[in-house]
């Protein structure tokens, strides 16, 4: 018997474990690029932004079921094509939302009347949306160059955050936009060192949580309406390994009434954290370091710079994206799941690897299924961003692999087996991809894949079994086996 390193036999590509699904692959054209913003949920559809592209400085674009397993895209709005426009150019970080009538609001970074941005109102009248700008912003006193979309109050008022201008140092603040006798008025409510974080609304409506150049702050509306600020918590330069630094994530609130969000640095690998507040009678609120990225992770090569907040589960299980770190340094979607005594163990759900997307940038959203939904801001199939969805819950599979005959002798067909079985007991998908190494590809029939083949050469082969995974199933790969091929 003659032992043999057998080349590859036939063209057998490797497969990406697909626990995230892109359902759209911007294409920089009229559809838009290089998407920003977190995604909105509505009927079925999911609406954002994308911070250029269209006729030239960004869209508004809807995503819908295409009622074949795919999704269309159609393009709501874009903005003017000429720098300097009235009605807003350059969507960043902005997210859209509905009115109860189904208008749509957001913000723009540039353009409007004096070119500092806009804030904007889409109307739908019978398929065409019709742009009206609210607010342009002229630097001082009421900002300038709005990012992180709006918030909406129970009368209809919209709340953000202007990254420059205003009233004081010039570094930002945070406004409101309240509609007046036919038009709107805006106002600033507090003057800040902004990031790339948004605004949180408190249950009641009279409380907003935010995120400044180092703080954590909240804005209460007492009995004459005025909104008086507090800062909550600062993070300590010193102290940036144990608190972190840098906070950009949005804030997020649990029943509790605690405060969740991340920073881009700090932290044991100085890459950011994952944080935790809890209220105190009198401010600084009691900080909790969750999580440090960058440091072991399961699942894969581990997460690095979150700009993203995070969002939560019923089950206080957080989730959220970061711009770097994974298999390729594209980024990552990850779960801290909540363990024991309030501890987290992250979980890498989806490392990016630039055909399926990268760097993304924004906050997830989820379904009431708990499937995760973003956007990227690059890569997928013409490396302008993508929308993607993912599961973090997708059930473990295991795959075996046998041969037979083995011993086989040459020339005579040889036939192997690869059965995929599924932790929660549900068959995979068919036609699920399965590589038999230095074999080739066979798909899934009831679980069960087979490849059958006469070519192959006198000797000892080594071969295993690697189903692909999809969005409800992780990839597995089988132990390796022998065949033994005898003249």
């Amino acid at each position: 018997m003659v032992v043999l390193s057998v080349a590859l036999l036939m063209a057998a590509r490797p497969v990406q474990a697909q626990t995230e699904h892109v359902l759209y692959s911007f294409t920089g054209t009229s559809d838009g690029s290089l998407p920003t913003s977190s995604l909105t949920l509505n009927n079925g559809n999911f609406y954002g932004t994308t911070s250029s592209g269209g006729l030239g400085f960004g869209t508004v674009f809807e995503l819908s079921p295409n009622g074949t397993g795919g999704w269309t895209e159609t393009t709501l709005y874009s903005f003017c094509p000429v720098s300097g426009c009235a009605d807003g150019q350059n969507p960043t970080y902005s997210n859209v939302i509905f009115d109860s009538q189904g208008n749509l609001y957001g913000t723009a970074f540039g353009g409007g009347a004096t070119g500092f941005g806009v804030v904007f109102e889409l109307v739908n009248s019978g398929g065409t949306w019709t742009e009206t700008v609210l607010h342009s912003f002229a630097n001082s006193p009421d900002g300038a160059n709005p990012e992180n979309g709006l918030i909406m109050d129970a009368a209809g008022n919209l709340y953000g955050i202007a990254t420059i201008g205003g009233t004081g140092s010039g570094k930002g603040c945070v406004y409101e936009l309240s509609p007046f006798g036919g038009g709107w008025t805006e106002k600033v409510l507090y003057d800040i060192s902004s990031t790339h974080s948004a605004l949180t609304l408190g249950p009641t409506g009279k409380v907003i949580y935010g995120t400044s150049f180092g703080t954590i702050f909240e804005l209460t509306q007492n009995s004459s309406g005025v909104w008086v600020p507090t800062v909550l918590f600062t993070f300590n330069s010193a102290d940036s390994a144990t608190e972190g630094s840098n906070p950009v994530g949005t804030l997020v609130l649990d029943k509790a009434g605690n405060l969740y969000g991340t920073t881009l640095t700090g932290g044991a690998n100085n890459v950011g954290v994952v944080f935790k507040l809890t209220p105190a009678l009198t401010p600084p609120w009691t900080e909790t370091l969750l999580f440090s990225f960058g440091g072991n992770a399961n699942f894969g090569p581990n997460a690095t710079s979150p700009i993203a907040g995070v969002v939560m589960d019923a089950s206080g299980n957080l989730y959220g994206t970061t711009k770097a770190g994974g298999v390729k340094n594209a980024g990552t979607v990850y779960e801290l799941a909540i363990g024991a005594k309030g501890t987290y163990k992250e979980h890498i759900v989806f490392s990016f690897t630039g055909e399926n997307g990268a760097q993304p940038k924004s906050s997830l959203i989820t379904d009431s299924s708990g499937y995760l939904y973003g956007t990227t801001y690059a890569g997928g199939a013409n490396a302008d961003g993508t929308v993607f969805e993912a599961n973090a819950h997708a059930a473990i599979t295991k795959t075996t692999l046998t041969s037979s005959p083995n011993p086989s002798v040459e020339g005579q067909a040889v036939t192997f087996t690869a059965t995929v079985t599924a932790s929660n007991g549900t068959p995979v998908p068919d036609g699920e991809n399965v590589l038999f190494d230095k074999i080739g590809n066979a798909p899934t029939i009831n679980g069960v894949a087979t490849f059958t083949t006469k070519k192959l050469p006198v000797g000892s082969i080594q071969t295993s079994a690697t189903y692909s995974g999809d969005i409800n199933n992780t990839p597995s790969s089988s132990p390796k086996i022998l065949q033994i091929v005898n003249q």
